[in-house]
């Protein structure tokens, strides 16, 4: 149970050293450096502990140097219309002047926010073997009980530590 705790503790950490490199842009934009390093630190504690980061935080944090994105300060953003194709978000960092391009595509999803990524809609192992859990009995219909928005902060505040043990195995 410590290893979610540990996990909680790191992505505090990001969120801090995320929000510090913001806090630094918007207060003097000549700090640039200051505000690399934090999303430097942040990379590479990331990287460190396994941790995936959301994809948001991701596009705004240059791949090349490290340096945080904000439109009009440390990067640019263009929209551009191909012949025939989609058009694409092209973010260019003034630093390195390295360029990323993303499609505009209005059907696309992210991986978490698909059904079958939400651990709710995945099929559960049969639970027959003999133990049963200690705590309250679960209503026999799973679509009236409430589910919670995200699965992992339930054990990290406190639930019941035998429920996430079964669901792993």
């Amino acid at each position: 149970m410590a290893g979610g705790i540990k996990d909680k503790e790191a992505f505090q950490r990001l969120n801090f050293l995320y929000q510090a490199a913001h806090c630094v842009l918007a207060q003097s934009p000549e700090n640039v450096e200051l505000a690399r390093f934090y999303c430097h630190t942040q990379k590479t504690i990331a990287r460190r502990l396994v941790l995936r980061q959301d994809p948001s935080v991701k596009r705004s944090v240059c791949q090349r140097c490290c340096g945080l994105l904000v439109p009009g300060v440390t990067g640019t953003v263009r929209q551009r219309k191909r012949r025939g194709k989609r058009s694409a978000t092209v973010l260019r960092c003034v630093s390195c002047g390295h360029t990323r391009k993303l499609l505009n595509n209005p059907e696309h999803r992210l991986w978490v926010d698909q059904p079958e990524a939400q651990l709710e809609n995945q099929t559960q192992p049969d639970e027959s073997s003999g133990r049963k859990a200690a705590g309250p009995p679960t209503p026999q219909n799973p679509s009236s009980a409430p589910a919670p928005q995200n699965p992992t902060s339930a054990t990290a505040q406190g639930a019941n530590p035998d429920t996430a043990v079964k669901m792993g195995t």
